[in-house]
C-alpha cells in the first residue's frame, strides 16, 4: 500500500489550540500563499471573555479561521485552517472539523491547560493529530515526554518541540503528523 492509495491529492489539515499558541503564526510561517487571517484588534470588551493571563503581549485574536496552503509534493497539497482559540468560538470548530484528514494541536508550557480541550476535542471524533510543543523564544521548559504525560496522550500521538515562527520547524510538524496518519491508514488497511 503506498501513500498515493491512502491519502487524496489535497487535505484539509486543521491548526488547533488555545487561545495564543500561534496557530495564526504557524500558518503563516509554512503557507506558500498569503495567508487568509481574520484577525480584530482586542478591546476593553474582550476582557471580559478571553483571560490573556500568560499572553500579556497579544494585540489580535483571530475571529473566524486562518487558511493557507503548503505543496508537500507535487501530488500533495496541505490546505491549512487554524482554528480561533477561544471558547466562545469553538462553535465554528465541528464545521471547521469536516472532512479533515488530521490536526496539529498547539501547545504553549506555560500554559499547558490551554491544549486539554483541543486534544479532547480530537481524541473524541478520533481524528489522528500531532501535538507541537511552541518553544516562544527558544525556551524548552519541558521535554516532549513531560507534556506527553501532562496531557496523558497515546504514545502514537507525535509530540514536537518546535518554533511555529521558523518554517521549517512547521514543516517538520506537518510531517510528523501526516506520518502518523500513514501509519495509523497502513495499520487500519491490514
Amino acid at each position: 500500500m503506498t501513500i498515493q492509495s491512502i491519502v487524496p491529492g489535497a487535505v484539509k489539515i486543521l491548526v488547533a489550540g488555545g487561545f495564543g499558541v500561534g496557530k495564526t503564526t504557524m500558518v503563516g510561517s509554512v503557507s506558500e500563499i498569503a495567508p487568509l487571517r481574520t484577525e480584530e484588534h482586542l478591546t476593553r470588551a474582550g476582557i471580559e471573555v478571553d483571560s490573556l493571563d500568560g499572553v500579556r503581549d497579544k494585540s489580535a485574536t483571530t475571529v473566524a479561521l486562518d487558511f493557507g496552503r503548503i505543496t508537500v509534493r507535487a501530488d500533495l497539497v496541505l490546505y491549512l485552517f487554524g482554528t480561533p482559540g477561544q471558547f466562545r468560538f469553538w462553535f465554528m470548530w465541528d464545521d471547521l472539523a469536516l472532512g479533515a484528514l488530521g490536526a496539529v494541536v498547539l501547545v504553549d508550557t506555560r500554559r499547558l491547560e490551554a491544549g486539554f480541550a483541543a486534544v479532547d476535542f480530537f481524541e473524541q471524533r478520533g481524528i489522528p493529530f500531532a501535538v507541537g510543543v511552541n518553544c516562544f523564544h527558544g525556551r524548552r521548559d519541558r521535554t516532549a515526554e513531560d507534556v506527553r504525560r501532562a496531557l496523558d496522550l497515546d504514545p502514537g500521538v507525535p509530540v514536537v518541540l518546535c518554533d511555529v515562527r521558523e518554517r521549517n520547524s512547521s514543516k517538520e510538524l506537518l510531517l510528523a503528523l501526516l506520518d502518523r496518519v500513514h501509519r495509523e491508514a497502513l495499520t487500519e488497511g491490514r
